[in-house]
């Protein structure tokens, strides 16, 4: 092998390390040569128009010193007239000689001089090849007729007095002018409205108009009436204002000439220049203008960036931003790169928003127009996705660009971000608040089944209202729904808190059942000083301190309310009033007994269902005594806490002990090995031992591990939870780790069917007949369509098709336009549906921005909008906290030490606790979770008209069936393929139109050919069961055939169609004295099980739990 280091050169001696420390002495006796560049530059001619022409700031002084040398001749010619003794005659002499004082021939000579040397050098400079071009310039002619006849007066002193049409210097002024504001604007590095440039040029060229109509009258003139300036002037303004006095008058021919010479230029020369200054305005009301530097400075405002505006999007921003008192002062600049829309220019024309919301047309990403939008002046900048396009991920990279272009430009300024994929989050991170459309749908698609109406809970926190709503409505429920509607989350430091002051040193479940006793707001969550986690729940360990950063539900914050002390009397007959049983309780009247009543503590021992319930207490002693309830610790106690109920799953706690192994062999709690994306939050979930095959995963195909085709097949134990969406996205993953996060019992893990494509046949496999749940994802696909509201029709018209085929499913879906939600489980004749279409109208006129919260799908959570959450965007800046509670909320995010979202079912049992403020305590004190609201079912009331209608559609289908049992029993074999399953009859079918179909049937019959006796009756009573049988009958009769077809059971469907109408809302944050009904489903913050994990075993717990339950009852019984 060849040594590589023998081949290398040595250094010359020159580059030796004694040379590099003392430098290379040898460079004089080098052979190198050094080169010069850009020599053409070294010019005489080149340095001249560097100078002139090419440096800014140089070129703009010489065009400033020309501006003021041809206003000096202008000057000059004025006072030559001023100073010019009229003289007597008509002699033509007087038009071309003029009387001219010696000193003034000097300053006008000296300015012709130098005026001429500036021409010919800049011409000079200037010149390209072509020297006729130059002289045949305007300006230059003009320059020439104006300078050469003072030098030539130099050397012939005889022509000291002609007359030189001096003032025509106005021209070659206005010139000056417009090439001085463009250097000007080169020089400053700005770039001024070409509005400006427009207004200033016909400006200058009206003035030139007059100023050279005045001059060259008075001069022609001077044979002729002998006008001074001021009668010129006053003769031009007359003219051209087309008032036309006539008191003035030219009367040579010449002037008369003169004057017909400039009307006709002024007809030519204005109109073009109007012309281009409305072409200008007219597209400055396109693009918006400027937000001036001066107001920035003086004035606050924000910014809105998105890529197309609108009308939707426009009132749900001004309407949600200008709903906070303390922003009315503020100003909101849109900057968007497509014209304003018709409906949009509109609105923006009324004066509540004109004075206020300013217009630019532009781009994000150019520096010129976020220097017009002022972005490094404003508050916040919001940059808003555009969802309505089929490509979700382009719309992406769209705003991303936009975030790193205000990024970029204005540093300082808070970014306010809205990303549609969870994958494309991370290049944002630099933003002060991020909201994921994907991630925040997902996540509450999955709540909903679950925790019903989750996302309703979370829309109507998340939006600003007073709690009006509804409140003229005659029904009851319509009027609690609006009115707890209003509550929203606020915040306020303890020490500084009327509701939280008084518990300091305390425990936070204390202070939030007596702050809800006492005020009635919901205390959830808290935030050390110096700690950026908020807390929700943190549990009965925590303890207040005084600089904590309370987070609490109410009407209103605490700023804004007034307090009245009740007086001892009150309390007294308020806490009379408890023992004789009211119907309803009186506020703050629900715990001020407890005193006077023997306190028995729930049992802390492990609960025995796997639901959160709240049973009777079990009571030692023979006795009967009265079920109550244990007070909340101020500082948490170890026997107050049931610590077994928070560590144990209870899952495990009901199973044999063969369950618990094959259950513990099949499930293990950990991080998910894999992220679908950049930026997953890791959420702590119940997980597999094991990898399941991907072949496994495909619920209708066997494989070699399982001949299972269908759901039913697989005999899962809960019930099933599917998902019909177009693709399997990264977004799916934020569905699927709420429905499996550790704090979830396994026993209460619903399985989860992905159904990508949703046939009739695909939804009998995957099990839809016994299913809990059926989310429908928004397609994609059908997004992008000609009109914005259509983009929801294919999603609208799959869920009818659902609903109409299985009445009973709870069908969870979300839909882009809000409005489009009117469309969910529609019914055209239902007269309460049109009802609560005319209350959103009202509601709608009145201002709100709730309008649609009466919708019974969106009240029950069956259907959300995700572009309400827009609003929670706008919110964080006010409320900077609103993104990061939300997130907890919806499990998006687990903070150690936080609690989370679940929800209880009020049974029978739970009854005796009566109203919501003792239920507030029962929880406090025996689990430490805290309730936020209520969601509640009740039977929906049907107007007369309905009633009939449905019992005659009864009556008809039992006549049916009656009719087919004894046909049945008389020729069963024969009449078997005839045979109807009758169910309850859909209540759009009228039965004016059924007596019809069946008058038909009977001409028919008897039209018909001569059969004999019997089977002319048999054809005739198919005939009348095939016209009286209903909508929902067909439907039922089409399902079970497939059902049959695929070799499916079709045990339950008809129980699953037995569809009772029912209305369900929510009460967010109900007053005290609220009854608990059966069936309420409560909504509770729990608090982390991690942060109260004992140092034991865990075998030890149950033992412990169970010393700890007995010890407690026995030192509170009395």
């Amino acid at each position: 092998m060849v040594d590589l280091e023998s081949e290398v050169p040595p250094l010359p001696p020159r580059y030796r390390f004694r040379d590099l420390l003392l430098g290379d002495q040898g460079w004089q006796n080098d052979d190198r040569v050094q080169v010069e560049f850009y020599m053409n530059e070294n010019t005489f001619k080149e340095r001249l128009k560097l100078f002139f022409i090419k440096n800014q700031r140089s070129s703009l002084r010489i065009r400033l010193f020309n501006f003021s040398l041809k206003l000096l001749s202008c000057l000059l010619y004025i006072i030559r007239v001023l100073l010019e003794n009229p003289s007597q005659g008509n002699e033509w002499s007087h038009i071309f000689w003029v009387n001219r004082s010696l000193p003034l021939w000097g300053l006008q000579v000296s300015v012709a001089l130098i005026s001429l040397f500036e021409t010919i050098l800049l011409g000079y400079l200037s010149y390209k090849g072509n020297i006729w071009e130059q002289i045949l310039r305007i300006p230059f002619i003009l320059e020439i007729i104006n300078a050469v006849p003072f030098i030539i007066s130099i050397f012939w002193p005889s022509l000291r007095n002609l007359f030189v049409p001096v003032f025509i210097n106005c021209w070659l002024a206005k010139h000056a002018l417009e090439n001085m504001i463009n250097d000007l604007h080169r020089a400053i590095q700005r770039t001024q409205s070409a509005m400006f440039n427009q207004v200033l040029i016909l400006i200058s060229t009206l003035l030139c108009l007059i100023f050279t109509c005045i001059c060259g009258i008075q001069h022609l003139e001077r044979i002729g009436k002998k006008l001074n300036l001021f009668d010129s002037l006053y003769f031009c303004i007359v003219t051209f204002s087309t008032v036309g006095f006539g008191d003035v008058t030219p009367e040579t021919w010449s002037s008369k000439l003169f004057v017909v010479a400039m009307i006709c230029v002024a007809l030519v020369v204005l109109p073009i220049q109007f012309e281009q200054l409305a072409y200008l305005w007219m597209e400055r009301q396109k693009s918006g203008g400027n937000y001036s530097r001066h107001r920035a400075q003086t004035e606050k405002h924000v910014v809105l960036c998105v890529s197309s505006l609108k009308i939707d999007l426009l009132m749900d921003f001004l309407n949600e931003f200008y709903a906070h008192p303390r922003l009315q002062d503020y100003y909101v600049v849109i900057l968007c790169p497509t014209e304003m829309d018709v409906q949009v220019r509109r609105v923006l024309q009324i004066p509540m928003w004109s004075q206020r919301v300013i217009y630019l047309q532009g781009s994000a990403l150019k520096d010129q127009d976020l220097l017009r939008a002022k972005m490094d002046d404003a508050e916040a900048c919001f940059i808003l996705s555009s969802r309505c396009e089929v490509d979700r991920t382009s719309s992406d990279h769209q705003t991303i660009l936009r975030a790193w272009a205000v990024k970029d430009f204005a540093p300082n300024c808070p970014l306010y971000v809205q990303i549609l994929k969870p994958e494309n989050k991370f290049h944002i991170k630099f933003a002060d608040h991020v909201v994921c459309e994907e991630e925040f749908k997902y996540a509450m698609l999955a709540l909903n089944c679950i925790c019903p109406a989750t996302s309703t809970l979370i829309t109507l926190l998340v939006h600003t209202s007073r709690g009006q709503e509804g409140q003229q409505s005659p029904e009851q429920w319509q009027k609690m729904y609006g009115r707890c509607s209003g509550n929203e989350v606020y915040h306020i430091v303890l020490e500084e808190s009327t509701f939280f002051a008084e518990y300091e040193g305390k425990s936070f479940t204390y202070a939030s059942f007596h702050a809800h006793k006492k005020f009635g707001v919901c205390l959830i969550g808290v935030r050390r000083e110096d700690n950026k986690n908020i807390l929700l729940n943190p549990g009965p360990r925590y303890i207040m301190n005084a600089t904590d950063i309370c987070f609490y539900i109410n009407i209103t914050k605490e700023e804004n309310s007034a307090f009245k002390n009740q007086d001892q009397q009150k309390k007294s007959n308020v806490s009379r009033s408890f023992y004789h049983g009211p119907s309803r309780l009186p506020v703050h009247s629900i715990i001020a007994s407890m005193g006077t009543v023997a306190i028995d503590l729930q049992d802390t021992s492990c609960r025995s269902t796997s639901g959160p319930t709240l049973s009777l207490p079990t009571e030692g002693s023979k006795e009967i005594r009265r079920p109550s309830i244990a007070p909340v610790l101020e500082v948490a106690d170890t026997s107050s806490i049931q610590t077994c109920d928070l560590l144990s799953d209870q899952s495990e706690d009901e199973t044999t002990p063969d369950e618990e192994i094959s259950s513990n062999l099949e499930y293990a709690k950990g991080y998910p090995p894999y992220s679908p994306y950049i930026g997953s939050s890791p959420t702590f979930c119940h997980l597999l031992h094991e990898k399941v095959p991907f072949c496994c995963l495909r619920l209708d195909k066997s494989c070699q591990h399982n001949y299972y085709e269908d759901a039913k097949a697989y005999g899962f134990k809960n019930k099933l939870i599917i998902v019909a969406a177009e693709t399997a996205g990264n977004g799916l993953y934020n569905f699927i780790v709420p429905l499996r996060a550790y704090y979830r019992p396994k026993k209460e893990l619903n399985p989860i069917v992905l159904l990508l494509d949703n046939p009739l046949d695909d939804l009998l496999r995957c099990g839809v007949t016994f299913a809990a749940n059926m989310v429908v994802v928004d397609k994609e696909s059908t997004m992008s369509a000609e009109e914005d509201y259509m983009a929801d029709a294919k999603t609208i018209v799959n869920v009818q098709t659902l609903f109409r085929l299985f009445s009973s499913l709870s069908i969870i879906t979300e839909l882009t336009h809000p409005a489009n939600m009117r469309f969910m489980q529609f019914r055209a004749k239902d007269c309460y549906s049109l009802a609560l279409s005319k209350l959103e109208k009202k509601e709608r006129e009145k201002g709100s921005n709730l309008a649609f919260m009466f919708r019974l799908p969106f009240a029950a959570g069956r259907v959300f909008s995700i572009s309400m959450l827009d609003t929670l965007l706008y919110q964080s800046f006010v409320k900077d906290y609103m993104i990061s509670i939300t997130r907890l909320l919806l499990g998006l995010d687990t903070t150690p030490g936080s609690g989370f979202l679940c929800s209880m079912k009020i049974t029978e049992d739970d009854l005796w606790i009566r109203t919501y403020a003792r239920l507030y305590q029962k929880l406090c004190s025996s689990t430490g979770d805290v309730p936020i609201g209520i969601y509640r079912t009740e039977s929906q009331k049907l107007t007369t008209s309905e009633s009939r209608e449905i019992a005659s559609q009864s009556q008809i289908s039992i006549s049916v069936e009656e009719w087919e049992d004894t046909k049945d029993s008389k020729e069963q074999s024969h009449h078997r393929s005839n045979h109807r399953n009758s169910t309850s009859s859909d209540q759009s079918d009228h039965p004016l139109l059924r007596r019809k179909s069946m008058q038909w049937a009977r001409r028919l019959s008897r039209k018909g050919p001569k059969h004999s006796g019997k089977t002319a009756e048999k054809i005739t009573q198919q005939r009348l069961n095939l016209y009286r049988r209903s909508e929902r009958q067909e439907l039922a009769e089409l399902v079970k055939n497939r059902m049959k077809h695929l070799g499916l059971s079709t045990v339950g469907y008809d129980e699953m169609n037995d569809h009772q109408s029912t209305l369900s809302y929510i009460l967010i944050n109900p007053s005290p004295d609220t009854r608990l009904e059966l069936n309420d489903v409560v909504y509770l913050i729990r608090p982390d099980p991690l942060a109260y994990l004992p140092n034991s075993e865990p075998s030890r717990k149950n033992s412990i739990c169970n010393a700890m339950g007995q010890d407690s009852r026995e030192e509170t019984q009395l």
